[in-house]
């Protein structure tokens, strides 16, 4: 049986309560909901990227991908994600960033299922999203 492994990658802050960023049994790889944190900068306190759906999109992506690289995989070994956004009015205009921002990733891999469901988070974040990697 293979072992569990947390993946956090260097850019990434601790979590705020017991869990990972990230993680790997055998080939599948979890990531969890990641928001539009940017990239720790000294171990302060998270910043938000912006306060635009775009920046926020656009970053929490970013944070989706350094844990899938961390852990081994890419855009093109994601099978699933799941986007979480705080504003019903705000769908159009994350799809039309999502979709531009996987026509620049060059995917040879039929793009990943989505699901996209309305939550609430703290205050100030958009997006949440997360993915599940499948490797080999």
């Amino acid at each position: 049986m293979s072992e569990k492994t947390a993946i956090t990658p260097a850019t990434h802050t601790a979590p705020p309560a017991k869990f990972s960023h990230g993680v790997r049994k055998g080939n599948i790889l979890q990531v969890a909901g990641q928001v539009g944190f940017l990239p720790a900068a000294g171990g302060g306190a998270p910043t938000v990227a912006g306060p635009t759906l775009r920046e926020q999109t656009l970053q929490t992506l970013a944070n989706v991908k350094a844990i899938l690289e961390e852990g081994g995989a890419g855009w093109d070994d994601v099978m699933m994600m799941r986007v979480y956004l705080t504003d019903v009015d705000h769908f159009a205009e994350m799809n039309e960033i999502y979709d531009e921002y996987f026509e620049e990733q060059d995917l040879k891999a039929p793009a990943a299922a989505r699901t996209t469901v309305y939550v609430g988070l703290p205050p100030g974040l958009l997006v949440e999203i997360d993915a599940l990697a499948v490797l080999g």
